[in-house]
């Protein structure tokens, strides 16, 4: 647990002066660069929208430390108790395999976020953001809980729990440098296999043909896989279907919260509280329609 906690073993911390770094860069070239045909129309930065999102990433700080010591116990426990095998960490091939396998158990879990409603209140914070740049991409929900259960998986496979907090943190890292205006189409080859600022921008858009596409967290082959990519063939128009038009931390983190717990007490039968709950985003029930084509009385609870 102390390794667990401890900043100098956790990747993230030695990548924060370079994400800093890039910011600063991604400000100047923005400026300086504008004339290029690569930056027209670019979101550029907002003071507002750029502070929000840094303090967004702060307070994820604290959320993700709360997830990793919820978490460690359970995993450690299946590591031990139920996974038939251990995988030797010091074989050559055993960073690569781990690295591959949260990403695949990250690329459900993203998508899981997005289809279904108590998913989708933690992460609509993530794109919240009308502006796409490194600083969007510290825009981090405060309540990652469901990732808990899309890692079982892993200890159960006999992969350590402390190799899956390194091998997520080098996914974090990765992540930061796709969500940028400033980088084109990489050659065709990495487009192929890799999660790319092209890919990314697409699934930060919310026009009709970009929506829950590209979940992608470093390898784009399972949205290719499983049905869910989308090439980007224009500018996205950024930020969420509804914007919150809001720069409120804890409205931007709990408010779609709030609205599923009114719409949930407001329900009068347990089929729409389970379709508040579960179903997609947005989601609303059917009207009841009496024999006559008429609305009907308020059926009785299930």
């Amino acid at each position: 647990m102390h390794d667990l906690l401890d900043p100098a073993k956790n990747p993230v911390t030695y990548a924060i002066p370079f994400f800093l770094l890039s910011i600063a860069l991604e400000l100047a070239a923005l400026k300086w660069l504008d004339h290029d045909d690569r930056f027209n129309g670019a979101t550029g930065y907002l003071g507002r929208d750029a502070r929000t999102s840094l303090l967004m990433g702060l307070g994820s700080i604290v959320t993700l430390t709360l997830l990793k010591v919820m978490g460690f116990f359970g995993y450690l426990w299946l590591y031990d108790h139920v996974a038939p095998f251990h995988v030797d960490t010091g074989a050559w091939w055993y960073w690569p395999a781990v690295l591959v396998a949260l990403d695949f158990f990250y690329y459900w879990q993203h998508r899981f976020v997005h289809r279904v409603n108590v998913g989708w209140a933690a992460h609509q914070a993530h794109h919240s953001s009308e502006y796409m740049n490194f600083a969007t991409a510290l825009r981090q929900k405060w309540n990652p809980w469901w990732e808990l259960a899309f890692w079982v998986p892993l200890p159960l496979l006999g992969f350590p729990p402390w190799t899956l907090y390194v091998a997520f943190g080098f996914n974090l890292i990765y992540q930061f440098f796709v969500h940028t205006e400033t980088i084109d189409r990489l050659p065709r080859p990495i487009e192929l296999v890799f999660n790319t600022p092209s890919h990314h921008r697409v699934h930060h858009g919310s026009d009709p043909e970009y929506l829950d596409k590209n979940y992608a967290g470093i390898l784009i082959v399972w949205d290719r896989m499983f049905g869910s990519f989308v090439q980007e063939r224009q500018r996205p128009r950024y930020g969420l279907t509804k914007p919150v038009g809001t720069y409120n931390l804890i409205k931007l983190q709990y408010g779609d919260y709030a609205q599923i717990f009114r719409n949930v007490r407001g329900a009068t039968r347990w089929r729409d509280r389970m379709g508040y709950l579960f179903g997609p985003p947005g989601w609303e029930p059917r009207p009841v329609i009496g024999v006559r084509g008429a609305p009907a009385p308020n059926e009785p609870a299930l």
